[in-house]
């Protein structure tokens, strides 16, 4: 069955989007995804239990090449994790691929991935009097998180080095999946089942013809604020509220990691700026307002392949006056993938029969078609 997207539902969402409208519209990159479902409902007995509802999601920026890219982020909200950040704000590079999984889980992932880098030629080994030193050098992947906890068995510790590797080997171009896969698997978001999602925008050629694209993991927003094109959808939408046998937290609490890419010639200072755009994307929809939630950002730009070096290079660098539209197509992506994740996701009963709704499709359609905002 192929999942329904939010244009799909003729949702009239601004900007022209990429071939696959993924983050993979951005040449050379790739995704993969590791899915973690063990047991059912019923087999979770606290921590340890045979049930996990979670996984892993890896984002190769250059694909198998090695990937030193130039990189920027920025934090909404710091309630949560991405690691390699230190010398990624020294250096404005970032080195690895990146990964995204549940908060328990980031350190296995983020030691595998390390491994993984050396095991696959993919880390720049360090210079001595010119010459490489094998086995010594950079490995710094980035690993973001959101919190699973209503859905799986966190403590349990359930994803594994061989769940990071399948994320990271399974990546490939084209098509990215979408809703409750990869790290995404167990996330709610605006109270409804969220999880991954992904958009891209290609600039005009006037406007340099470059390709943005946007992969997030959704676990954030409030129900209340939630609203498509302007229009506030949560005294309109009836029968999706979750059903909680364990605890309601405070609502609005939970996170979402953006991983911004694009093809443009851009600097980490402009990469920075960039991810300062997201939260336009997110308020869009209703959110952005929550101290419980991580809300954490990072951009990358694949252009500049051979930037990263011990002794001297030349970069192409955009102009900031050029910045404008690439600014923008970072707030659509955002929106779009956001509510491509909410139209992917599907119902899903989670630890101690807790239980998030997929986004109602024909009543999304039905309250924009009675607003005008679908034909």
């Amino acid at each position: 069955m192929v999942k329904k997207r939010a244009r799909d539902l003729g949702i009239p969402l601004k900007g022209d989007p990429g071939r696959y409208n993924a983050i993979t519209d951005v040449a050379g990159i790739e995704v993969g995804f590791s899915t973690v479902i063990i047991g059912e409902p019923e087999d979770y007995a606290g921590p340890g239990s045979n049930f996990a509802r979670t996984g892993v999601t890896a984002i190769l920026p250059r694909g198998r090449k090695r990937s030193a890219v130039f990189a920027g982020r920025h934090d909404l909200n710091g309630n949560g994790e991405l690691t390699g950040t230190h010398w990624m704000d020294d250096s404005g590079f970032m080195h690895g691929p990146v990964l995204i999984t549940n908060t328990n889980s980031v350190g296995i992932v983020r030691d595998t991935a390390s491994k993984w880098m050396i095991d696959n030629n993919f880390y720049y080994p360090m210079v001595v009097d010119d010459m490489p030193i094998d086995g010594v050098g950079y490995f710094y992947p980035t690993v973001g998180e959101t919190w699973d906890g209503i859905m799986n068995d966190t403590n349990g510790f359930h994803v594994t080095a061989e769940h990071a590797l399948e994320a990271l080997d399974s990546a490939r171009p084209g098509p990215v999946a979408e809703g409750n896969v990869g790290g995404g698997t167990g996330m709610q978001c605006h109270s409804f089942k969220g999880g991954t999602g992904t958009a891209s925008r290609v600039l005009t050629k006037e406007q340099g013809g470059f390709t943005v694209g946007v992969l997030v993991q959704a676990n954030h927003g409030f129900r209340e604020h939630f609203e498509i094109l302007g229009i506030p959808m949560a005294d309109k939408i009836a029968g999706c509220d979750p059903i909680l046998h364990t605890f309601e937290p405070k609502p609005g609490t939970g996170s979402i990691i953006v991983i911004v890419a694009t093809d443009a010639p851009v600097l980490p200072w402009q990469l920075s700026k960039m991810c300062r755009r997201v939260p336009i994307g997110i308020g869009k929809l209703g959110s952005g307002y929550e101290n419980g939630s991580g809300d954490i950002f990072i951009a990358f730009s694949t252009a500049n392949e051979d930037a990263y070096t011990f002794t001297r290079t030349q970069i192409d660098l955009l102009g900031d006056d050029m910045m404008d539209p690439i600014y923008k197509a970072v707030a659509e992506c955002v929106e779009e993938a956001i509510l491509n994740a909410l139209c992917a996701a599907e119902t899903m009963v989670g630890r101690e029969f807790n239980q998030f709704f997929e986004m109602p499709h024909d009543q999304v359609v039905d309250v924009l078609r009675k607003h005008g905002k679908i034909g």
